[in-house]
């Protein structure tokens, strides 16, 4: 059959990303307790394209989905996009896979035990330049210094949002990064918590306040010595509980991978 996308285009023009976005699709990561997830991720797959051809063949980028739909983790991700970039003859190759990841918590005191979900994002390119990032969103509970210390008793709180991008040089789990984000904030968010677990946490976010540049400030001081990143950024969003607005800050280390 005649290939089409073969052909010349009437616009000779070099396309950076040509490919299929919005794929909802069953996949399988890797769970540091269990071994193995089942969750559904929603992926974005792109070549680059020639100028001399007129488009790409999208339904390849399916047939190498479909090869790996059970092996998808950070581990072959440059496996998957050096298979992507051989099945559509380009020289570059990017891969983005969004999906919730869900980890067993057990509450502080009474250890009731729930599910949390994080939103996670793994990203990666190659081509002239290699890179693979890893984004995760985590929850936790801010209790601002500033209230604490004016005044006579108590100090507002609230629920935040802490997002983590890194690039990675080699294997590192998805839950140590989340653990590294929570022991920044005043206190870990929990799916369950009993009364006195609640206790518990009201009173430990209290002899913990944290501000957002508290917060992205000391995420970036443990970030700076793990070797397997070579770059990150810490954004921090606290959804404020007695200000009609966030609070917000952001901090990205120098060098990028």
């Amino acid at each position: 059959m005649k290939d089409v996308q073969k052909e010349r285009p009437d616009n000779p023009l070099y396309i950076q990303k040509v490919g299929v976005k919005g794929i909802s699709y069953p996949i399988v990561v890797s769970d540091k307790l269990k071994g193995r997830q089942d969750t559904v991720a929603s992926i974005n797959l792109y070549v680059d394209l020639p100028r001399v051809f007129k488009g790409t063949h999208m339904s390849r980028f399916i047939e190498v989905l479909n090869e790996h739909r059970d092996n998808i983790h950070i581990k072959n991700f440059e496996h998957i996009l050096n298979e992507i970039r051989t099945a559509l003859e380009a020289e570059s190759a990017h891969m983005e896979v969004e999906f919730p990841y869900f980890i067993e918590k057990s509450a502080p005191v009474t250890g009731s035990v729930g599910l949390m979900e994080y939103r996670c994002r793994l990203m990666g390119m190659v081509g002239k330049r290699r890179e693979f990032r890893v984004m995760v969103k985590v929850p936790v509970q801010t209790l601002c210094p500033c209230s604490k210390e004016i005044s006579a008793y108590g100090a507002h709180n609230q629920r935040g949002l802490v997002t983590v991008e890194v690039c990675y040089e080699r294997f590192f789990w998805i839950e140590d990064l989340i653990d590294l984000v929570e022991r920044c904030a005043s206190s870990p968010v929990y799916p369950i918590l009993k009364r006195p677990d609640e206790k518990y946490v009201t009173e430990y976010a209290y002899e913990h306040p944290m501000f957002v540049e508290d917060v992205v400030r000391l995420a970036a001081a443990s970030l700076s010595v793990k070797s397997e990143f070579s770059w990150f950024s810490v954004e921090a969003e606290n959804y404020e509980s007695i200000h009609n607005h966030s609070a917000y800050a952001y901090i990205e280390s120098e060098g990028r991978g």
